[in-house]
């Protein structure tokens, strides 16, 4: 990913999409699994529920990933997102 945005943090990879510029929190978090070896994770950063993106890792890449909620708001929301297949 090109975006500015994906940094790496204390060894995990860190997707804010609060700073994402013209490019959707879906497109981030999609093109973050994509890029994920077997068994890696990263930690999604939103200023919304990013429960459409887990819904969305759900029916495009069926028992691909596992969701692990960090925090659930009401300003900031963060997920671990792993590629379990």
């Amino acid at each position: 990913m090109t975006e500015s945005t994906v940094q790496n943090h204390s060894g995990e990879q860190v997707v804010d999409a609060r700073e994402r510029g013209t490019m959707s929190c879906a497109d981030m978090a999609m093109g973050a699994f994509d890029a994920l070896a077997d068994k890696a994770s990263f930690v999604l950063v939103a200023d919304h529920d990013p429960r459409g993106i887990r819904y969305m890792l759900q029916a495009e890449r069926p028992g691909a990933s596992a969701w692990d909620e960090l925090e659930s708001g009401p300003e900031v929301w963060q997920a671990r997102v792993t590629r379990t297949a």
